[in-house]
């Protein structure tokens, strides 16, 4: 561990991914939002599930989108790659894939190592309902990138 002159401890990077393993299985806020590991034998920690409930009154609203998250081991220091597997019409997503574009995405693109996998869905979920994308026509509801 380091301890800074400003007293702060770097936790190893297991613990945190197990503390937001706990966070995500007790659910968050008002539910619209969730994640969970994708496979319980990943000892790594490194592929995890997300889901995004799009918010009222936007083109999103009543929409679930799925979503993957790879955090690899240099996380939390570095950002997840995150990807929607729903097909979505966002400006930070790229419409061939669904990866979330790091560079159009202010979570991603200015990474700190106090954010968290809740942090960048919540925040995808903002961005949904952001006078940039909450009237963007959706592709079909339930399609999803190859």
């Amino acid at each position: 561990m380091a301890f800074g002159g400003g007293g702060s401890v770097e936790v190893p990077r297991n613990f945190r991914l197990l503390e937001e393993l706990e966070r995500g299985e007790k659910g968050i806020g008002d539910g619209s939002v969730s994640y969970g590991m994708e496979d319980v034998d990943d000892v790594l920690m490194r592929s995890w599930t997300g889901t995004i409930i799009g918010p009222m009154n936007t083109a999103h609203d009543g929409r679930i989108y799925g979503l993957k998250i790879y955090c690899d081991l240099d996380y939390p220091k570095k950002p997840p790659k995150v990807r929607f597997l729903t097909k979505i019409n966002m400006n930070c997503v790229d419409s061939r894939n669904g990866n979330v574009i790091p560079s159009a995405f202010h979570v991603l693109g200015r990474w700190k190592m106090n954010y968290r996998i809740e942090t960048v869905l919540v925040e995808l979920r903002r961005e949904m309902a952001s006078s940039s994308n909450r009237k963007l026509a959706q592709p079909t509801e339930g399609s999803s990138y190859e």
